[in-house]
């Protein structure tokens, strides 16, 4: 009874979410044209072309399948292993395996350049993105205007909205052809217009940052990404260990770093039993599904995917596909 409840709040507050969108009538729609007013104006401020703003904001209005989807939460938390089954099942670990192989000179020149092996450079692009077959089909801007607009982070989908702005400004790409995921994650790479800013790359030299397509730009702004945010050549991201049953549960952290001999000492081993390596660099131990389940010794390159997603099941998934295909 209390989970219908639950279910009915949500029901309702989705309900009351749509309506402001697109039962209020020529209010709501006049009070959104003032507000684009506004936004056109920073973009001026800001620097961004008349005519850029011209064709970006011609016709916008709210999305409500947006305000529905950010409203919508979980009903249930996955486990981890069900979680692995999701974002790396046998024929995306064989799919990425193939896309490697086919890639491999371009990939192999990207990792000289930036000092990122091409399994970590597939494993995102598999994981977000599904290699291209998963970006979302929806207008970045119109999405990001709604969330600016309407969306429990107005200020920060604001700043993403004018970032957004500014890419095509510049002409990375055609307002039609930016699309996105509903919250504006964009392209193969899924970056959000701030991160494509800081970190795109136009590695084949056309004038573009193409991050819609899966040639030479994507894959090298996914390394670039990981370079500028500290990746350590030629580590890898961590090891599945085994830990004894009477482990201290503080050691589980990542505030927690310790030489491979004190994690030893404690009776972690290797995955298949054997002692672990006293040269692989200081690591921190996570269970990211809890007590009893898999267990992992994590480098700093760990660290560094989390500050692409800060999950600790996202960033296993990345190192453990990564290591599944090679």
């Amino acid at each position: 009874m209390a989970a219908a409840r639950r279910g009915g709040w949500r029901w309702l507050a989705g309900a009351i979410a749509l309506g402001l969108l697109v039962g209020a009538g020529p209010a709501r729609a006049d009070g959104f044209a003032r507000w684009l007013d506004g936004v056109r104006a920073d973009a001026r401020a800001a620097g961004i072309r008349p005519q850029t703003l011209d064709v970006a904001l011609a016709g916008l209005a709210p999305l409500p399948r947006v305000i529905e989807l950010d409203q919508k939460q979980p009903e249930v938390t996955i486990g981890f292993g069900e979680y692995l089954d999701r974002v790396m099942p046998p024929q995306r670990i064989d799919k990425a395996r193939d896309k490697l192989a086919q890639r491999r000179p371009l990939l192999d020149q990207i990792a000289q350049r930036y000092g990122v092996a091409p399994r970590f450079m597939v494993a995102l692009w598999g994981i977000e993105s599904d290699f291209g077959q998963q970006t979302g089909g929806f207008s970045v801007v119109a999405a990001l205007a709604t969330l600016a607009y309407d969306g429990r982070r107005s200020s920060y989908f604001r700043r993403e909205l004018l970032d957004a702005l500014r890419i095509l400004d510049h002409g990375d790409v055609t307002p039609a052809a930016m699309k996105g995921s509903w919250a504006g994650a964009m392209g193969e790479s899924q970056f959000m217009p701030s991160t494509f800013l800081h970190y795109a790359v136009d590695y084949d030299g056309d004038g573009r940052r193409d991050i819609w397509s899966d040639g030479p730009d994507m894959f090298a702004s996914i390394a670039n990404y990981l370079a500028r945010s500290g990746w350590h050549p030629g580590e890898t991201w961590g090891r599945a260990v085994i830990v004894p049953p009477g482990i201290d549960p503080n050691a589980a952290s990542l505030d927690v770093v310790r030489p491979a001999v004190d994690w030893a000492a404690t009776g972690v081993t290797r995955a298949d039993g054997g002692p672990l390596d006293p040269n692989d660099p200081p690591s921190s131990l996570i269970l990211p599904g809890g007590p009893g389940g898999a267990a992992f010794l994590v480098f700093d390159n760990f660290r560094v995917l989390l500050r692409w997603n800060r999950s600790n099941y996202f960033a296993a998934a990345v190192g453990l596909l990564a290591d599944r295909i090679e």
